[in-house]
C-alpha cells in the first residue's frame, strides 16, 4: 500500500541520501520536471549510482522517466531497469499506445539482463487532457500498471484551468482517475498540495482524496508526508466499527438470517466489502491482525 510517495529530485544529492529516513511509503526519484535539459545525465548517473549504493528498501523506490517522445526516456530506461526498482513513472501518459511502447523497451532491457519480465510496474502519470479521458485504457493496457497518478499542475496548464486550492477545476480528472483504477483494480494516487507551509491545507486535501476513493498521495515537501499518512490510515473508530460489522455478518450467517442490522441499520454486501477492504489496509500497515 502506497499512502505517501514522495518526490526526491534526481539532481540533489542531499535529499537522495537522506530519503529514506522521511517517512514516505515510497520515494520517487524525479529525473524530469525537477532536473534542468542540461543536468539530465548527471541526475541519471546521480540516481543510479544512489539506487545502487544507498541502502534503500527498492520495494519503495519509484524512478519518474522524462516522458516517451523525448530522447531522454530510452536513455532512463537503459539506466534504471537493470537496477530493478519496484515501480518507474512514464510521464505525460496520454493513450494505451504510450503504455506499450514503454513495457517494451522495459521487457528488451529485462532481457538483455536476464530479469524477471513484468518485475517492474509502471505508475503512469495522467497530466493531460487526453490521458484523463483515457484512463480507463491506459490502466487496461499492460499487466505491470500497478496505480494511475493524477499530474494536477500539468493538466490545468493543458486545460487553461486556473489551480486552486480547493481543486474544483480537478474534481472531474480524480473522478476519472479513480473510477479507472477500481475498475482494473489497482491503486489510485492523488496530485500533490503544492503549498508547503499550509499544513491544514495539505491535510484537508489529503481527506477529501481520500473519500472520493484515492488510495495514496504525492508530496514535494517532506513537511506533508506525516499529514498524508495520517489521513490514509484508517481511524481506530473506524476499525472498530468494520470489526462489528464483520462480526454481524457472520453471526447473521450461523443463525441463517438473510439480512442484519447494527446499529438500527441494514448491513448489505457494499458495506460488508468496504469494511473487510478496510481491515485488509489495517493488517497492511499492522494496526490488525
Amino acid at each position: 500500500m502506497l499512502r505517501s510517495l514522495l518526490f526526491i529530485p534526481g539532481n540533489s544529492p542531499a535529499m537522495l541520501q537522506n530519503a529514506d529516513v522521511l517517512g514516505a511509503d515510497a520515494y520517487i526519484f524525479d529525473l524530469e520536471d525537477a532536473v534542468s535539459p542540461k543536468e539530465k545525465d548527471a541526475a541519471r548517473l546521480l540516481v543510479t549510482s544512489a539506487i545502487k549504493t544507498l541502502d534503500f528498501d527498492k520495494n519503495k523506490i519509484i524512478v519518474r522517466i522524462n516522458p516517451l517522445n523525448t530522447g531522454d526516456c530510452a536513455v532512463d530506461i537503459q539506466a534504471i531497469v537493470p537496477l530493478s526498482p519496484a515501480f518507474i513513472m512514464p510521464t505525460k501518459v496520454s493513450c494505451a499506445e504510450d503504455i506499450l511502447k514503454i513495457s517494451e523497451l522495459i521487457k528488451n532491457v529485462e532481457e538483455k539482463h536476464n530479469l524477471g519480465i513484468n518485475k517492474i510496474k509502471l505508475i503512469p502519470l495522467i497530466e493531460t487532457a487526453e490521458g484523463i479521458e483515457n484512463t480507463y485504457h491506459i490502466a487496461k493496457a499492460s499487466e505491470r500498471i500497478a496505480a494511475l497518478f493524477l499530474g494536477a499542475e500539468d493538466l490545468t496548464s493543458d486545460m487553461q484551468a486556473i489551480r486552486s486550492k480547493q481543486g474544483n477545476e480537478i474534481a472531474y480528472a480524480r473522478s476519472r482517475i479513480v473510477t479507472a483504477a477500481k475498475a482494473c483494480s489497482i491503486e489510485a494516487i492523488d496530485t500533490p498540495f503544492t503549498d508547503a507551509h499550509d499544513y491544514d491545507g495539505l491535510v484537508e486535501d489529503a481527506r477529501i482524496a481520500r473519500s472520493l476513493g484515492f488510495t495514496g498521495k504525492a508530496a514535494i515537501s517532506p513537511q506533508h508526508v506525516e499529514g498524508i499518512n495520517e489521513a490514509f490510515t484508517p481511524t481506530s473508530e473506524e476499525i472498530n466499527y468494520a470489526r462489528n460489522v464483520i462480526e454481524a455478518i457472520e453471526e447473521g450467517e450461523m443463525l441463517g438470517k438473510g439480512a442484519v442490522s447494527l446499529g438500527g441499520k441494514m448491513i448489505d454486501r457494499p458495506i460488508v466489502l468496504r469494511a473487510r477492504k478496510l481491515l485488509s489496509i489495517a493488517r497492511q500497515l499492522g494496526m490488525e491482525k
